[in-house]
């Protein structure tokens, strides 16, 4: 085979992570022959730099901080953590940071890999540029683009000597660092904070804005940080980054207050950005280094072959949104290829993402957990809807008080008071990621007040909370 020769395929794939996996698993149950593009490792920054090290390493913080709230357990488990253990723990749902059981996966449903940087060269064709030279790849039907997203690094002089963490060293780090600075006041601040202050670091946690988890209802920030503080961790909100050096292994950090901060690594963790500037977007006439706006089908603006599936289309970047996505492009793209003159692309249909703009859920595994889903009280009034908002102490739950002793936390559901179902709902307290599912169904469901009331909760768990949050808004 020549490097000029041009191999064809259905649907060509760029990107092997979560999102490029399911895309290739959709295209291929539909029978169209696809490849899979992927310059790191198959299965993605999901799977090795994290969702998976990140709730590995969190897992047994956050099950040392529940059993230290049962009586008769908590003397158990008074001592540190095992962190060579957490950090083995680790490395194994990493798979080590090897990916043969994700390309064996791929080679089960019957799509191509090629190794190597993926291009765009023109429309429907991508060069792969490899360990063994450059092939051309060309799309009959579609290219997806999957490639995510990385670390988006503040313009700091000298940052690139400091050597700084993003959330991929934060990860994979193989030692406990003395002391850690955390920059940033989103998801990946504050697990990441709660993960290393719990295996023995001494954390600093800088905000800039006033407070932490900014996209979450304002009560979840405010918890989250008054238990990190409770922790140990310093938390420093209203707080920007003047300059960064090293001196030596130390990390010296000047705010914008002049204070003088000491550590051994500083992890920012302050945006992202989309993987698309060196991918050849500009043979095709789009910006490079651009988010790719894209329609509910997951298709690009103004293109009838080009899909942007995930965290390139900057619609909600979360893995399992993302997955989500690649379930609908992949179904649009076999309709499309099988000639179907409609998509089903109304609201809720096969072929719209439409859970994207109403229903994306996330939950955020710090200590006490956050859980939201939906719009938040703000967001929903900002949208022109009649709302209102009921609260509930999920402590005057029974089964929050047998969860936990002592146990503290909040739920919030937004109700649209002219149609009576659910905009949005919030938990935050120990062990509510696992309650979100059950909001999540309620409001893409866009299940009536009137029959959620006779969705019984079983007695005693902490799910009772939504018996409360229904007898408030009745009372």
């Amino acid at each position: 085979m020549t490097e000029t020769e041009s191999i064809p395929y259905d649907v060509v794939v760029l990107g092997a992570g979560p999102v490029g996996e399911n895309v290739a698993d959709r295209t291929r149950a539909a029978g169209l022959s696809t490849a899979v593009v992927e310059s790191e490792l198959v299965g993605g920054e999901c799977s090795y730099w994290a969702c998976m090290p990140s709730k590995a390493l969190l897992r047994p913080v956050i099950a040392r901080a529940d059993a230290r709230r049962v009586p008769g357990l908590r003397q158990a488990v008074q001592g540190p953590l095992d962190a060579p253990a957490v950090l083995a723990h680790r490395d194994y749902y990493t798979s080590h940071w090897k990916d043969d059981g994700q390309v064996a996966w791929l080679d089960g449903i019957g799509a191509d890999l090629y190794r190597g940087h993926g291009r765009l060269a023109g429309p429907r064709t991508v060069t792969v540029e490899g360990a063994d030279g450059t092939q051309v790849l060309t799309a009959r039907h579609a290219v997806a683009v999957c490639t995510g997203s990385r670390a988006l690094l503040p313009d700091l002089p000298g940052l690139d000597q400091v050597k700084p963490w993003t959330s991929r060293e934060a990860t994979s780090a193989h030692a406990v660092p003395g002391r850690l600075v955390v920059v940033g006041g989103g998801v990946v601040a504050t697990e990441m904070a709660t993960a290393w202050q719990a295996l023995g670091s001494q954390v600093t946690l800088l905000v800039r804005g006033k407070g932490l988890l900014p996209r979450m209802e304002s009560f979840a920030g405010e918890m989250v940080a008054e238990a990190l503080t409770e922790a140990g961790v310093d938390v420093r909100t209203g707080t920007s980054v003047a300059s960064v050096t090293r001196e030596g292994s130390t990390v010296v950090v000047v705010t914008g207050a002049g204070d003088r901060i000491e550590a051994d690594e500083i992890l920012f963790a302050t945006g992202r950005a989309p993987r698309t500037d060196d991918m050849g977007l500009d043979t095709i006439g789009l910006e490079p280094g651009s988010w790719l706006e894209v329609d509910d089908s997951l298709r690009v603006t103004g293109s009838d072959w080009l899909y942007a599936v995930g965290d390139a289309n900057h619609r909600a970047l979360l893995t399992h949104q993302g997955k989500y996505q690649a379930r609908i492009a992949g179904a649009a793209i076999a309709a499309r290829a099988a000639g179907m003159p409609l998509l089903e692309s109304d609201p809720w249909g096969a072929h719209a993402a439409t859970a994207d703009h109403s229903a994306v859920p996330q939950v955020v595994f710090t200590d006490p957990e956050a859980a939201a889903v939906g719009l938040s009280l703000a967001e929903a009034e900002q949208a022109g809807h009649r709302v209102r908002a009921v609260d509930v102490d999920m402590a005057s739950v029974a089964g929050a008080g047998l969860y936990a002793d002592g146990y503290r936390g909040k739920a919030r559901m937004v109700v649209d008071i002219d149609r009576e179902i659910l905009l949005g709902v919030t938990f935050v307290g120990p062990g509510v990621g696992e309650l979100i599912h059950s909001a999540t169904i309620a409001v893409a469901g866009q299940v009536p007040i009137s029959r959620l009331w006779h969705a019984v909760p079983s007695y005693p768990t902490v799910s009772e909370v939504w018996l409360r949050l229904l007898e408030a808004y009745r009372d």
